[in-house]
């Protein structure tokens, strides 16, 4: 009889993705040891097989990056140099330079494959952390002295703390009896990249119109991803035309100042909703991204929002590893929880304020939001505190975001 192979570790997460593996990095690039379950099978994230999908890092973010080792690993990304945010049809506009705060981009656009090659080659150089994917497991107990993880495989990993960051429908979060609370916003998000003729120049769109946010933000060459809210509806009829329907009605809404267009790769959708988990912690458990909070993409700040979790935590644990104190104890997940609970919920407030604004189509109240965009505009100082919030740089940062080790 083969006896169970058993590992050892002193943090088990649960998720390999944008946010569980850059955690783990984190972790393990500070000594300790590190577990990674991850579904999906590596090999799955094939150089040249671009998916559409997308992501926008925002300042502080690419600090965590830095940081932790992963930027150099990059292979490419676009950075975002100003911002321009406008009302329908309305002439009145709200620009954000970044020269305004210094010589760093409010953020870059990198490809999802890229972000998690990237990960996947820097987590392959740290000796102190093991990713077991493709991997699940049968059961996860947490107790009063540690946790335990059996594997499907057989094997079993113990642990001092296990990580949640498996995602909005996170099977571990539901296992613990975290309830959480939100609304579906009868709205679809369709994602795709266009080439276009002519340059972007680093140039951001947000266009805020009818059905919902249309935001155009630029990738490497003459490409952009696009971000386009519809109702659920529409959307669903939209998914189902043929390109070159698609690409007219994209065309529409999209206008001419960039050139010729076309849809390059394949377009996705997905519904959009809001949820937010009635606690971050349980029994040495601890949420993280999804698994603990979703949010409308009209400020493009979700992966951003769960690197900040990221960062808080991997704050946290070290820092109570170093006292030589229990890493999963009540104190230290009481700590996270209090960092990051009130910054998550007033951001998923103000992005929730924002869609029901602008999906307003009542005409003193579009009167109002475009007072508010051009006074915005000629307020430096206010302007100012609402382009620090698009880099990231608002509030108690951990150290990682701030571009400082651990």
């Amino acid at each position: 009889m083969t006896a169970t192979e058993v590992i050892q570790a002193d943090i088990l997460v649960v998720g390999g993705g944008l946010n569980g593996l850059p955690l783990a990095i984190a972790l393990s690039s500070a000594g300790l040891e590190v577990v990674v379950l991850e579904r999906e099978d590596p090999a799955n994230v094939v150089e040249g097989h671009f998916d559409g999908r997308v992501s926008a890092i925002a300042h502080a973010s690419r600090n965590l990056f830095k940081s932790i080792g992963v930027w150099a690993h990059v292979p490419e990304a676009e950075p975002m140099l100003d911002i321009r945010i406008t009302d329908g049809p309305s002439r009145f506009f709200l620009h954000y330079d970044h020269k305004q705060l210094g010589d760093e981009p409010f953020g870059h656009m990198v490809e999802n494959r890229h972000m998690r090659m990237a990960l996947q080659a820097r987590a392959a150089e740290i000796e102190t952390l093991t990713l077991l994917a493709p991997a699940t497991y049968r059961t996860i107990e947490r107790e009063a002295d540690g946790v335990t993880a059996e594997l499907a495989d057989g094997r079993v990993v113990t642990a001092r703390l296990v990580v949640a960051a498996d995602g909005r429908q996170s099977p571990l979060r539901q296992m613990a009896g975290i309830k959480t609370v939100g609304w579906s916003y009868d709205q679809s998000g369709i994602v795709c990249t266009v080439a276009h003729e002519y340059p972007h120049n680093g140039v951001a769109q947000e266009r805020f119109l009818n059905p919902g946010p249309f935001a155009i933000l630029p990738m490497s060459g003459n490409r952009s991803s696009l971000v386009w809210t519809e109702q659920t509806d529409m959307a669903a009829k939209i998914m189902q035309l043929d390109d070159t329907d698609f690409q007219a009605q994209m065309a529409s809404r999209f206008g001419d100042f960039l050139g010729k267009l076309e849809v390059v790769g394949p377009r996705w959708s997905y519904p959009l909703a809001l949820h937010q988990s009635d606690t971050y912690i349980s029994e040495r458990l601890a949420l993280i991204g999804d698994a603990a909070h979703g949010m409308h993409p009209i400020a493009g700040q979700g992966l951003n929002l769960g690197l900040r979790d990221v960062a808080a935590l991997a704050e946290v644990v070290v820092d109570t590893a170093r006292l030589g104190q229990d890493i999963g104890s009540q104190n230290m997940l009481n700590h996270y929880q209090r960092w990051r609970r009130f910054d998550s919920l007033a951001l998923l407030a103000i992005t929730d304020g924002l869609n029901k604004l602008f999906v307003t189509d009542v005409p003193p109240v579009r009167f109002a939001r475009d007072l508010g965009l051009a006074a915005v505009n000629k307020m430096p100082r206010l302007k100012g505190f609402f382009m620090e919030h698009a880099r990231g740089t608002v509030g108690e940062l951990p150290r990682l975001l701030e571009g400082k080790p651990l």
